[in-house]
């Protein structure tokens, strides 16, 4: 395939910055696609021919159109040349461990961490309202993972997942999932993530070995987290409910 790939993101949805990561960091020649969830544009006509399921991230690739970030990385890792093997690697047992980390992100860890934000900070900016009793169902969830994380996928003393000295598509894909938590409120983002020494060494790991593009595309999430900041400081001083708007930074 010699078309240029096209990649269709939000950069507040956190398996787009993924997305987006890989392909700035493997050098990737590729045209980046906004779809603005807040103004739902994933539900056009336009961009229901690039994804039926209409979510971001998608790609096209010449003809070959894919949905799905855990696909679309797989794919990107073995399509284009070049791609180091760390990422996603040709022995059959590693990637089969790498793809059991993935599976298991969706219904775990993903579950807890994006019910948790939604039912405690992002409700009104969705247009919802928070919802306690979810939030702390989706708490359990994520506590639990992140034991998982720290006691399983991260168990000895290898800097990423499954005992890798380098990243892979997995570290990547979660980690991007862990930085929504940065919107919370810095005390409870504190009361959950700091008893996991492990899993906060494996985040700022994964930010150096792929930065500057780890900072670049999360750069709108610190934008969106200052607005919140400042909401949540307006909310202690006047006593008044949040807007259901914050300009722009209310999708996942």
């Amino acid at each position: 395939m010699t078309r240029k790939l096209k990649v269709y993101v939000d950069r507040m949805s956190q398996p787009s910055r993924a997305v987006l990561i890989f392909c700035r960091f493997n050098g990737i020649d590729f045209e980046e696609i906004k779809v603005d969830i807040s103004k739902r544009q994933q539900l056009s006509p336009e961009f229901r021919e690039v994804n039926p399921l209409q979510k971001v991230p998608a790609i096209v690739h010449g003809s070959f159109n894919l949905s799905e970030s855990h696909a679309i990385l797989v794919y990107l890792a073995s399509a284009f040349p070049g791609i180091a093997d760390h990422w996603y690697p040709t022995d059959l047992f590693r990637r089969s461990k790498i793809n059991s980390v993935m599976d298991w992100h969706h219904s775990n860890l993903r579950h807890g961490a994006m019910g948790y934000v939604v039912n405690t900070v992002l409700g009104p900016a969705l247009g919802l309202p928070l919802n306690h009793k979810a939030a702390a169902e989706a708490e359990k969830v994520l506590l639990s993972s992140l034991s998982k994380l720290e006691n399983i996928w991260l168990n000895g003393d290898a800097r990423f997942l499954l005992g890798g000295s380098q990243p892979s598509i997995a570290d990547l894909s979660l980690v991007c999932e862990l930085m929504q938590l940065e919107i919370l409120d810095e005390k409870d983002r504190n009361r959950i993530l700091s008893p996991y020494k492990k899993v906060l060494r494996w985040i700022e790991d994964t930010r150096t070995a792929t930065n500057p593009h780890f900072e670049e595309m999360h750069n709108i999430l610190y934008r969106a987290k200052k607005k919140f900041q400042q909401q949540r400081s307006r909310v202690a001083e006047t006593g008044t409910e949040p807007s259901n708007k914050m300009g722009g930074h209310s999708k996942m």
